[in-house]
C-alpha cells in the first residue's frame, strides 16, 4: 500500500500570516509557502494527501476554498478539522479518528506539521510516522525526522 500524508494547514502548506483573522479563505491575500505546488504534485502521483487542521473556526468547505485560492486544492483528498473530527488537534485521539475514518494503519501514514505540541508529538504517541517540518536548522535538538524546505519531503520519499 502506498503511503497516506496528513499534511498541517498554517505555516506548513500555507503562510499564516498574523495580520490577518477569521477565516483564511476570506482573507485579502493567502499563500502557500515555497515548495509546497510541487511537493504536492509530486507525492500525489503515488500518495492520497489530507489535511489535518487545527483551525477551529474553517469548515471543510472553507479550507477548500483557501487550498483553491492558491490551486493546492487538486492535489488534495480530503480534509480533517474540529467540524468533522469533533476533537482538537494536539492529541493522539484526534489522529487516531482519521486513521479509523480513512481505515489505514498507522505505519501507512505520515503526518507532516510545524508544530511539536500538535503535530508530531500526538502522531509519534499512536506510531505514526512523523516529520517535523521545522524553520529554525539549530532548534531540532531531538532525533526527530526533520526538514527545513518541503522540497526535502519529496527528495526523501524517493530514496
Amino acid at each position: 500500500m502506498n503511503v497516506v500524508y496528513l499534511f498541517d494547514w498554517g505555516d506548513t502548506l500555507m503562510i499564516d500570516f498574523p495580520q490577518f483573522c477569521g477565516k483564511m479563505c476570506d482573507w485579502k491575500k493567502v499563500q502557500a509557502v515555497d515548495g509546497a505546488k510541487e511537493t504536492l504534485e509530486n507525492l500525489s502521483k503515488k500518495s492520497k494527501i489530507y489535511i489535518a487542521t487545527g483551525a477551529a473556526a474553517s469548515t471543510q468547505n472553507d479550507i477548500k476554498k483557501a487550498f483553491a485560492r492558491v490551486n493546492l486544492d487538486k492535489y488534495i483528498s480530503g480534509y480533517f478539522c474540529k467540524e468533522n473530527i469533533n476533537i482538537d488537534k494536539g492529541s493522539p485521539e484526534f489522529f487516531s479518528k482519521i486513521l479509523k475514518q480513512l481505515n489505514v494503519e498507522a505505519k501507512n501514514v505520515i503526518v507532516v506539521g510545524d508544530s511539536l505540541q500538535r503535530d508530531i508529538n500526538p502522531a509519534l504517541e499512536l506510531g505514526i510516522n512523523a516529520i517535523w517540518f521545522c524553520n529554525n536548522k539549530s532548534a531540532n535538538k531531538q532525533n526527530l525526522n526533520t526538514i527545513y524546505s518541503l522540497n526535502e519531503l519529496y527528495l526523501q520519499s524517493t530514496k
